[in-house]
């Protein structure tokens, strides 16, 4: 797991220290749960990006492929 700091107001705060309390849950898994849930219910696409297909004629290592990608994500973002 990746750890990253969320500010709350403090009501937000409040409540989520009696809910953890009550439920005998982390607040840290209730902010998990929650977040899931905003995710799970967007109507957003969930389908990910295709990556791009190359053919350089010959086959490649999975370090060149890797190589090969990291150059074209890098241009990509370079252009944004």
């Amino acid at each position: 797991m990746l750890k990253t700091t969320v500010y709350l107001p403090e009501e937000l705060e409040v409540r989520l220290d009696a809910e953890a309390a009550a439920t005998g849950v982390s607040k840290a898994e209730l902010i998990r749960r929650g977040i899931t849930m905003l995710l799970d219910s967007s109507p957003r696409p969930r389908t990910a990006r295709t990556l791009p297909v190359f053919d350089s004629g010959r086959p490649l290592t999975a370090e060149a492929m890797d190589d090969v990608l990291y150059e074209h994500i890098k241009e990509r973002a370079a252009r944004r």
